[in-house]
C-alpha cells in the first residue's frame, strides 16, 4: 500500500524538526565532550548533564520528523522546548550580557525564536 504524499505543511514541520535534531544532537555531543572549561566540578557536572538532555531532545526530534504522519501534540511540545531554550538564552543575555562573539550567539538565538513559531503554524495547518 502506497502512503499519500506529505502535505506542504507536513514537509515544513519535518524539515524544521530535522534542523532541530541536527543542532541538538551535534551541540549535545559537542558539549558532552567539551564540558564547561575553567569552572567548578559542580558546574561542569550540570553542563554535561544538560548536554545529555540536549542530545536526547535531538533524538526525539529526529524520530518525530521521521514519523511525522503519526505525530500530533508531540510536535507542539518540541516547538515549546525550543522556544523555552531561546527564552532561557534571552534571560541569560539580559542578566549577564551577550557573550562574545556576539554574532555567533545571536545566530543561535534567532532560530530558537523563529523555528518554534514556524513549526507550530505548519503543524496547525497540517491538522
Amino acid at each position: 500500500m502506497v502512503e499519500p504524499a506529505l502535505s506542504t505543511s507536513q514537509i515544513v514541520v519535518q524539515v524544521c524538526l530535522f534542523v532541530v535534531a541536527a543542532i541538538a544532537m551535534f551541540g549535545g555531543a559537542l558539549q558532552m565532550v567539551l564540558g564547561q572549561p575553567d569552572t567548578s566540578p559542580r558546574l561542569d557536572n550540570v553542563h554535561r548533564f544538560m548536554a545529555g538532555v540536549y542530545f536526547s531532545t535531538g533524538l526525539i526530534s529526529l524520530w518525530a520528523a521521521l514519523t511525522i504522519r503519526q505525530q500530533g501534540f508531540l510536535v507542539y511540545l518540541l516547538a515549546l522546548g525550543v522556544l523555552l531554550a531561546g527564552v532561557g538564552r534571552l534571560v541569560s543575555i539580559s542578566k549577564v550580557g551577550l557573550p562574545e562573539p556576539a554574532g555567533v550567539w545571536l545566530a543561535y538565538l534567532v532560530p530558537e525564536l523563529v523555528l518554534p513559531v514556524v513549526i507550530a503554524v505548519a503543524q496547525f495547518a497540517s491538522a
